[in-house]
C-alpha cells in the first residue's frame, strides 16, 4: 500500500476522519507528555503513581505510564481508523473506556495506591468530555454506513 493510498483509507469516510484525528490528538499529548516546558514539574515526573507532580500543560496530572497509554490509544486508534468497522468501534469503544475511567478517577482516592495512572480533577473531568464525545461520534457517524461510504476489510 502506497502512503497516500494509506492516508485515504484513514481518511475514506467521515467516521474514519474523526477516529484518525481523535488518534492524532492521543499521539500528539502523549508525545507532549514528554516535553519539558509543556509538561510542568517534568523533573518530578515518576512512571506510576499519585506522586508524580508533573502536569501537562500545567493541569493535567501526568506520569510516564500517563503518557505511554495516550501513546498507544493513539496507536491503536490509527490502525483501527483505517477500516469503517475498525473506526466505529475505537470511538466507541474508547469513549466507553474512557467514561469507565471518569467513574473511577471520582470513586478513588487521589492520594492511594488506586490512583496508578494517575488522575486528579482536571483528569477527571476531561476524561468525561472525551468519553461522551468519542461515543456520540462513534454512534452519530458510524450508522449504516452508506454505500460507496464504506470500505470493507
Amino acid at each position: 500500500m502506497t502512503d497516500a493510498s494509506a492516508l485515504r483509507s484513514l481518511t475514506a469516510t467521515t467516521l474514519q476522519l474523526a477516529a484518525t484525528v481523535v488518534a492524532g490528538t492521543f499521539l500528539l499529548v502523549g508525545v507532549l507528555g514528554f516535553i519539558p516546558g509543556i509538561t510542568t514539574g517534568y523533573d518530578s515526573m515518576t512512571f506510576a503513581g499519585h506522586e508524580s507532580n508533573a502536569q501537562l500543560l500545567g493541569i493535567f496530572q501526568v506520569s510516564i505510564l500517563h503518557n505511554i497509554v495516550h501513546l498507544l490509544f493513539g496507536i491503536a486508534g490509527l490502525v483501527l481508523a483505517r477500516t469503517w468497522n475498525g473506526a466505529r468501534a475505537y470511538l466507541i469503544a474508547g469513549g466507553a473506556i474512557y467514561l469507565v475511567l471518569w467513574i473511577y478517577g471520582l470513586a478513588i482516592d487521589h492520594e492511594s495506591a488506586a490512583n496508578f495512572v494517575p488522575l486528579d480533577d482536571a483528569d477527571n473531568w476531561l476524561h468525561l468530555v472525551l468519553g461522551a464525545g468519542m461515543l456520540a461520534l462513534g454512534l452519530a457517524l458510524g450508522r449504516t454506513p452508506r454505500s460507496g461510504n464504506h470500505i470493507a476489510h
